[in-house]
């Protein structure tokens, strides 16, 4: 698992890539949680997504936003984020220039920039939203959303509560030519503590089956 540094838009990023052993294997970039409560490219359920990715052969990436680790800059609330997240496709697009596929991949704060990264970039044909809280980011430019993917979530999560991720899963799931699966681990709280395993599962699983739908087409 490699130490890479790259060129984002406020300096470097320090990042961890596991490339492909196929030459068209897929990307998928992971998106930490949030930089001032402590998130960073090694959060347990970020290393967890990204070693079930680089499993199914895909090249990953996972780095940490700007203002955290070895990345230079300052946090950003959000938009300076979204634009590291697209210097991370970009250099992972130069490493794996005949990637077949893209996916994103984030957890709490993640979550909402993949979203927004999956708005921005119609090669990302997947994605996995892992308590995104809608209750505090909007999430509304997801009109419509373009690719399917996974939402899950815990129904003890006081963070990101559950009605509320309820309300953008309904939204999402009324939309023609997507589906959005959605997962509720019972007795999982925001960080799903005890439970990072079985979530690692749920989300291996669905990105087996879409694999798998992919393969058969």
């Amino acid at each position: 698992m490699p130490e890479v540094i790259f060129t984002g838009p406020a300096g470097r990023i320090e990042g961890r890539f596991q490339p492909s052993k196929e030459k068209n294997g897929p990307i998928a970039i992971i998106l930490h949680p949030h930089p001032q409560f402590g998130g960073t490219m090694n959060n347990a359920i970020t290393y967890q997504l990204f070693y079930m990715f680089a499993k199914r052969g895909f090249a990953v990436l996972r780095f940490n936003f700007r203002g955290v680790g070895r990345s230079q800059g300052e946090f950003d609330h959000g938009e300076g984020e979204l634009s590291d997240a697209a210097s991370a496709l970009d250099w992972a697009q130069t490493i794996h220039p005949d990637a077949r596929a893209c996916w994103v991949a984030g957890f709490s704060f993640g979550s909402w920039i993949g979203m927004q990264l999956l708005m921005r970039r119609p090669e990302i044909e997947g994605f996995i939203s892992i308590a995104p809280q809608a209750n505090l980011y909007d999430f509304s430019f997801l009109a419509p959303c373009p690719s399917s993917g996974l939402i899950v979530h815990g129904d003890q999560d006081k963070v990101a509560p559950p009605k509320d991720v309820q309300t953008l899963v309904d939204k999402l799931k009324t939309q023609k030519g997507i589906i959005v699966e959605q997962t509720i681990m019972p007795g999982a709280n925001h960080f799903f503590e005890g439970q990072v395993e079985p979530l690692i599962d749920i989300c291996g699983n669905y990105v087996d089956k879409r694999l798998a739908m992919l393969s058969a087409a």
